[in-house]
């Protein structure tokens, strides 16, 4: 239920390494904006520069999460692990751009689903014939992902199927869903943490790859504290660029939330998920991907309908059909590949392949 599991305490150093050389984009596409560079410089540099910080924001509250009791350690992988999300979809909702923060939204589930576990899968199968994972809590995250998508989604059926249906009703009924949602999210922890803890008892491979935490306590707060500022003025920098990086480059707001957005935050998790599936730990990678879809659809989006009311933006769950599709489509192909709990390389490409098309429809439909 989070990605707590994913701890990087075992992945190679050089991955630190590498993801440390990316943050001279932080500096970089400060000065782009400062020099009144062209906007898709500016968004490119941006985009760039929240990579590395995602990687170590997510680093330092695994540091700190090995370190808390198991309930502290969710609360801290459900406010910190999806925070760059929440940031950039801050000032989006406070620019009023609505169809972003969906968009993004959309994205980040069925990239997660879709993208993440299906790389993970393709990269895991062409190193080994067949990999196993355990299937009970697969199915666990299946069902939580189900409900979660189709409470997103109601919304959106009501207001097409109804016509008795007022839109001004639609803040409220966004309201309630959400309030059930994040419901569900809560005893989802309560049912990981407490009441059935066996069914996500950790395998020998997921022990040795969680270990201990590599970074101080001390380390890890101040990371902590630094990435999350990094990623806030880089956040505001990608938000505002987004209209005329959009128009500069031909690209619609639909797709830059639902692909670029949501590739540029997740970067850092697609990485970990590949590496554990390298290791013949596709188990990891799998619970990567579908926390990190459950935590977007029951644990954020409750949080952007409080955000959006705060700024003075109301954020509804009226999302366009087309995006209701992906993440159903999405949720019932994963839903569907996790129920035997083996799976070899052709799954990974069918996954990715759904993605190609999903994703081809978004830059088609803008």
């Amino acid at each position: 239920m989070t990605e707590l599991s994913a701890a990087p305490a075992a992945e190679p150093r050089g991955l630190d390494r590498f993801f440390a050389a990316l943050l001279v984009f932080v500096p970089l596409s400060i000065a782009c904006r400062l020099a009144a560079m062209p906007p898709g410089v500016v968004f490119g540099s941006a985009a760039l520069a929240l990579v590395p910080l995602a990687r170590f924001l997510g680093r330092a509250t695994s540091d700190l999460a090995l370190r808390a009791n198991p309930t502290v350690a969710g609360l801290l992988a459900a406010t910190f692990g999806n925070l760059i999300e929440l940031v950039i979809a801050g000032f989006a909702l406070k620019q009023g751009l609505v169809d972003v923060v969906k968009a993004s939204i959309v994205g980040s589930i069925v990239g997660n689903i879709l993208l993440l576990i299906g790389l993970s899968m393709f990269a895991g199968g062409l190193r080994y014939r067949d990999q196993s994972f355990n299937r009970e809590s697969a199915g666990v995250s299946s069902t939580m992902l189900i409900i979660a998508v189709t409470g997103l989604s109601m919304p959106t059926v009501f207001l097409k199927a109804s016509p008795q249906l007022d839109p001004r009703d639609l803040p409220v009924l966004s309201a309630i869903v959400c309030s059930v949602l994040a419901a569900t999210y809560i005893c989802g922890l309560v049912f990981a943490f407490k009441t059935h803890r066996h069914l996500f008892d950790i395998t020998d491979e997921m022990r040795e790859a969680r270990e201990q935490p590599q970074w101080s306590e001390r380390k890890a707060m101040v990371v902590l504290a630094l990435a999350t500022i990094g990623a806030a003025v880089e956040a505001e920098t990608l938000v505002a660029m987004i209209e005329p990086a959009g128009k500069a480059l031909g690209l619609s707001q639909l797709f830059i939330g639902v692909v670029i957005i949501a590739i540029v935050t997740n970067i850092a998790e697609k990485t970990t998920a590949i590496l554990y599936a390298l290791r013949d730990n596709v188990n990891l990678a799998i619970e990567i991907g579908t926390s990190s879809a459950i935590q977007i659809a029951l644990f954020v989006v409750p949080i952007l309908v409080v955000v959006g009311a705060a700024v003075g933006t109301p954020f509804t769950l009226d999302f366009s059909l087309l995006e209701v599709a992906a993440m159903m489509f999405a949720v019932m192909i994963v839903n569907y590949l996790s129920a035997d709990g083996r799976c070899n390389w052709l799954e990974g490409v069918q996954l990715l392949a759904v993605y190609a098309v999903l994703a081809a429809g978004f830059f088609m439909a803008g």
